[in-house]
């Protein structure tokens, strides 16, 4: 029984790795099925597939080009053109702010002009072309040309132009198509009817470029203006003056804001005006200072005194008269020449009289200002309050010059210069403030006189800027 056991076991051992090697045979539908998935999966690769294949062929062929083209025995030298060196310009700045609604002239107030030059050797030589050529005026992004590049191409200006916002009238309106004869051209009214502010760089350039067909040649640079902020008209209303002039309120002038601090303080003391500010610069230098108070720092003080000192003077003298004197001031109270006794001496002898007396009359007629005769005249005495430091200067300069002149009856102490009062005025002298200290033994000549020497060389804020120049 055992050794059957054992038989019987022997023999399904070797019949069982046949069962196992025995497969079951696919049925009809996984075959289909497994076909179906191969064909679906073949569908969605081959697309993949392929744009893998066509970018590894693409490159391969390019770096093949670049080897081919970066070879110097293969490359073929081509002469690049040089470039034009004609090229329009506009001769002058602009005058700036510039408003909405505002003709827009050069530095100058004159229209603007646009000019054809040749660059050639960093010269701007003018250029006469035999036939006349259109122009076209175009606004341009403040941005343009990036940095300091002066190399740009005509579609890279095309694709700058600034056009209207949508809804909008024409960006800018007037003359913008001008014809350069004999090298150059002016510009008619243009203007702005839109500010600058809805732009990227808030700001415009006006430019200028050759109209398409007008020109068959080498190519024309276009021209373009710095770049500038466009403002609405409405602030125009609060733009300072350059010049201001003496009827204009006192905020024209830099540093003071309308209805500002400093314009408020200035009003309650009826400094309304900039002749106004000038008369009380003249006269009452300190009271004015005081009027601004610390608020206003000696820089920014600098600064207002030298824009007012631009102003436009004209030509009207006002004059003051008594008994025996009669003085002339220009509109902002300085001196220009005083009658004494009938005997005239204009500004360069007025240092031969007493600077006391002088001075008190100036400043009765600063009080009485609004009763002093009016007479208009033309006079070199008169004009142009010259720009800055210049005045200061042309003061010193006269000032040393009427100095030497006395030197033959006159010389100089330590704080002090003495001269000499002519006889012919000597009749006047007891309504002079004088100190008898400074007199000496009458001579032939006249009383010795002592005139004191101011302690500020600022021709606004010393007494000595009573005479106006000397």
């Amino acid at each position: 029984m055992a050794g059957k056991r054992l038989l019987n076991e022997s023999c399904s051992d070797t019949d069982e790795p046949k069962e196992k090697r025995m497969r079951p045979k696919p049925s009809f539908a996984s075959v289909i099925g497994q076909a179906v998935m191969v064909n679906y999966l073949y569908t969605a690769l081959e697309p993949v597939l392929r744009k893998v294949v066509n970018e590894e062929v693409e490159r391969s062929i390019g770096d093949r080009l670049r080897s081919f083209t970066r070879s110097p025995s293969l490359r073929i030298q081509a002469a690049e053109p040089e470039p034009s060196t004609l090229r329009l310009i506009f001769p002058k700045a602009l005058s700036l702010p510039i408003f909405t609604g505002s003709k827009i002239v050069d530095e100058e107030s004159n229209q603007l002009q646009v000019a054809l030059v040749d660059t050639k050797g960093d010269q701007r030589a003018p250029v006469l072309l035999p036939n006349p050529i259109k122009v076209d005026i175009v606004v341009l992004d403040g941005d343009f040309p990036s940095g300091d590049r002066d190399n740009f191409t005509s579609e890279e200006f095309d694709r700058n132009i600034v056009r209207e916002r949508t809804g909008k009238r024409p960006l800018l309106t007037g003359e913008l198509s001008v014809t350069v004869r004999d090298g150059v051209a002016s510009i008619g009214d243009i203007e702005f009817t839109d500010n600058s502010s809805w732009i990227r760089s808030r700001k415009f350039r006006i430019g200028a470029k050759v109209a398409q067909g007008s020109f068959q040649g080498v190519r024309i640079r276009e021209a373009m203006t710095e770049a500038f902020v466009v403002k609405d008209h409405r602030g125009e209303l609060y733009k300072k003056h350059h010049p201001p002039m003496l009827g204009d309120e006192v905020w024209r002038l830099e540093k003071i804001g309308k209805d500002g601090a400093f314009h408020k303080k200035l009003a309650f003391e009826g400094v309304n005006t900039v002749q106004d500010f000038l008369k009380m610069s003249v006269v009452d230098p300190p009271k004015i200072r005081k009027i601004l108070g610390p608020g206003m720092s000696e820089k920014t003080w600098d600064v207002t005194i030298k824009h007012a000192k631009t102003c436009v003077m004209g030509n009207k003298y006002y004059v003051f008269q008594g008994t025996n004197y009669r003085i002339f001031l220009n509109p902002i109270c300085q001196l220009v020449k005083a009658e004494i006794n009938g005997t005239t001496y204009p500004i360069q002898t007025l240092s031969s009289i007493n600077r006391s007396y002088v001075e008190d009359l100036v400043r009765q007629a600063y009080v009485n200002w609004s009763s002093l005769e009016e007479i208009e005249g033309i006079s070199n005495e008169i004009g142009l309050l010259t720009q800055g430091e210049d005045m200061l200067d042309q003061y010193r300069n006269q000032q040393n010059a009427t100095m030497r002149s006395f030197q033959q009856n006159a010389y100089l102490t330590h704080d002090s210069f003495e001269g000499y009062v002519p006889n012919e005025m000597q009749a006047d002298c007891s309504r002079w403030q004088i100190s008898q200290n400074y007199f000496n033994t009458p001579n032939e000549n006249g009383i010795r006189l002592n005139l004191l020497e101011s302690n500020s060389d600022d021709d606004l804020t010393s007494p000595k800027s009573f005479i106006s120049g000397g």
